[in-house]
């Protein structure tokens, strides 16, 4: 199980916006501290941490953070409606288009995703995969 993913930035508050402009209508809560941003989802009391959090942190090296070749992390929305607008929420937020919402031909039927990069190049992906709604083959 994945506990948490942490990703660099340089302008804690470029990121602030970028993430905020669809993690908190994933239902994440934020958490601001010196050491960055801490994005989790919420926790009934008695019950235990749903994972993974989500980290915006600072490099602890004290050198420019970079994004990842090839790394991406990905955050399931409820539908394909919600991608969507995630996607446009998260471009205006600072983002960079990194591939429009859509199904993708290498991907199942029912797997629809917009890919994003944060100010600082991460990867970010938004995805839905929710049987209800029309695949790409129907």
């Amino acid at each position: 199980m994945i506990a948490y993913v942490t990703v660099g930035a340089d302008d804690i508050a470029a990121a602030k916006r970028f993430y905020s402009a669809f993690l908190l209508a994933l239902g994440y809560q934020l958490k601001e501290g010196p050491e960055g941003l801490s994005y989790a989802l919420p926790v009934e009391s008695g019950q235990l941490p749903v994972f993974p959090d989500f980290y915006v942190k600072p490099p602890f090296d004290g050198g420019l953070a970079s994004a990842g070749n090839g790394a991406m992390v990905a955050f399931e929305a409820r539908n394909q409606a919600q991608v969507r607008a995630l996607h446009a929420a998260a471009l205006a937020a600072g983002g960079h288009d990194e591939g429009r919402p859509g199904f993708r031909a290498d991907y199942g039927p029912q797997f629809y995703v917009g890919y994003l990069r944060d100010p600082q190049g991460n990867k970010i992906a938004l995805f839905s995969s929710n049987p209800a709604e029309p695949g790409r083959d129907g």
